[in-house]
């Protein structure tokens, strides 16, 4: 519901559901963030990327004024997301060490950031590949779960037609 028609229905003004809406948004966010979901069973990790559609000038993963999202999904569970500043290996694997027990079976896609988890001490890493050969699924293998996940969270997010920048990890852990 939006804060116009909450709004309409309590007979309080836009400004005051608004106010309301975002306390309710920080309370959301700290019990995510208390929350760790994650301890074992399947993971699926990926990242994602939000903001315009297009944006001139570069693309891909390099596109400039997007948002960088890392999102963790216990298959059958929860799902933990954080705003980070790159997709470097360093970044992904220490919010993987700190989200994940050792013993999960981690599902990625072919992203270079997933390299060597095994060697930091997690027994099983599955992988597809999206980009050569067009692979979703390798047995059970994917991350369809979290591709899923993004796709929910970019059309929720499309209603408010842009977040202010310093609200959407509000807006993100209200998708979670």
């Amino acid at each position: 519901m939006t804060a116009t028609d909450a709004a309409h229905l309590t007979g309080l003004t836009r400004k005051t559901v608004t106010t309301i809406f975002l306390k309710i948004r920080e309370r959301r966010a700290e019990e995510c963030e208390r929350e760790s979901p994650l301890s074992s069973g399947e993971v699926e990790v990926d990242e994602s990327y939000f903001g315009a559609r297009r944006v001139r000038g570069k693309r891909g993963r390099g596109a400039s004024g997007k948002t960088i999202v890392f999102g963790l999904l216990k298959r059958d569970g929860k799902v933990y997301t954080e705003i980070v500043p790159d997709c470097k290996k360093a970044t992904l694997q220490a919010i993987i060490r700190g989200r994940v027990a050792p013993e999960a079976v981690i599902n990625s896609d072919g992203w270079r950031g997933y390299d060597g988890l095994v060697d930091v001490g997690y027994s099983k890493h599955f992988r597809v590949n999206h980009g050569q050969s067009s692979e979703f699924v390798r047995g059970t293998a994917h991350v369809n779960g979290i591709e899923s996940f993004w796709s929910y969270a970019k059309h929720r997010l499309r209603q408010f037609h842009g977040i202010a920048p310093e609200k959407f990890h509000l807006h993100l852990k209200e998708c979670e």
